[in-house]
């Protein structure tokens, strides 16, 4: 296995980067990557994804939603911005800082507006911090309503912050339990018509928790792969779904993984033998070609950045060349990538 983060690297137009989601959202494209290399790829519609399944598999989708992590704080004067990653078991919360060198330990910020306050209880000298708030649990969240921002991603362009569509574009019909920094974007392209209609096909719906973090957005900067530092995050996978899991496998169902997220706990919470068993912690997993996929059969998900641990991901799923090829085909066709843009669906290939 070649260790050079170059390896995974292609040239993407900015006019290929989607800036607002396909309306309705299960109109946006689909790229159909069947797993043999030989046979062509397929240009589709997230709406076909019923058709490409079959009866008993298993949908797994996470049902993350996404906080107002964004937050603009002073430190007397200096002007710091506050991106949340995770809350820590002891109430406090792990943040990316910019202007983080302006920071001290025990320093105080303040945030205009409020009378909300939050010490600095660490520095990692990586520009993350932790941080302890003046508040917790129902006040931090109204607190958190009328200070944050949502952290959009870097790429998708808003000069004057998100917009008010952005508050529904980037939620996710999964979205149920509160944490997350960045939402599980293949989970943006589903629709109550859409789930109707995998219902209707008999075609089984679970769903996990994995809270996405800040580093989801942070580049791989180091030359190689095994010089790059994951950020953990939190997941849970109850008891409940891992037997449904377990037993849809047994049965010889599938397990399709809506987007990386999904597919990163269950790979992180599976036995040597092939079964997902119940999960409450932090994984950092990094999943990169040579890794031996137990979990999961099939992956859908958007089209993620050149160099990235996620891009890293698909290739380790579905095979480096294939995908290379699938983005170079995604490219050319006019395909939107990153958030807001299409999807792909992926077969598991065999591990080398």
């Amino acid at each position: 296995m070649d260790d050079r983060t170059a390896d995974f690297d292609f040239h993407l137009p900015e006019s290929s980067i989607a800036q607002h989601p396909a309306r309705p959202r299960e109109s946006a494209r689909l790229l159909d990557v069947p797993a043999d290399s030989a046979t062509p790829f397929i240009d589709r519609r997230i709406s076909d994804l019923p058709d490409l399944l079959r009866q008993g598999d298993l949908l797994v989708a996470n049902d993350t939603a996404v906080i107002p992590a964004q937050l603009h704080a002073l430190r007397g004067e200096a002007k710091i911005g506050v991106t949340l990653d995770q809350h820590q078991a002891d109430g406090s919360w792990s943040a990316l800082i910019r202007n983080v060198k302006r920071l001290k330990l025990g320093d105080t910020l303040t945030f205009p507006g409020t009378a909300e306050t939050a010490e600095v209880t660490t520095l990692d000298g990586r520009g993350g911090a932790t941080l302890r708030f003046s508040v917790e649990g129902d006040a931090f969240d109204t607190f958190l309503q009328t200070a944050g921002a949502l952290a959009l991603p870097p790429y998708i362009a808003r000069p004057q912050g998100p917009t008010a569509e952005d508050q529904s574009d980037y939620r996710t019909i999964f979205a149920e339990h509160r944490g997350a920094v960045a939402a599980p974007t293949a989970g943006l392209h589903f629709t109550p018509e859409l789930l109707r209609h995998i219902d209707e096909a008999g075609i089984g719906r679970e769903t996990l928790t994995l809270h996405v973090g800040a580093g989801t957005f942070l580049p791989v900067r180091a030359e190689t792969l095994s010089g790059h530092h994951m950020h953990a995050e939190r997941g849970i996978i109850t008891q409940e779904t891992a037997d449904r899991i377990n037993a849809v496998k047994e049965r010889g169902g599938r397990i399709v993984a809506i987007g990386t997220t999904t597919l990163r706990l269950l790979e992180s919470a599976v036995s040597e033998d092939g079964r997902v068993m119940p999960f409450d912690g932090d994984t950092s997993i990094f999943i990169h070609p040579g890794f031996k996929f137990r979990a999961v059969d099939m992956l859908m998900t958007n089209f993620h950045l050149p160099r990235s641990t996620l891009f890293m991901l698909v290739c380790a799923f579905a095979g480096t060349e294939r995908m290379k090829a699938a983005y170079e085909h995604a490219v050319r066709d006019g395909y939107r990538f990153y958030s807001y843009g299409d999807a792909c669906l992926l077969r598991r290939a065999e591990t080398p």
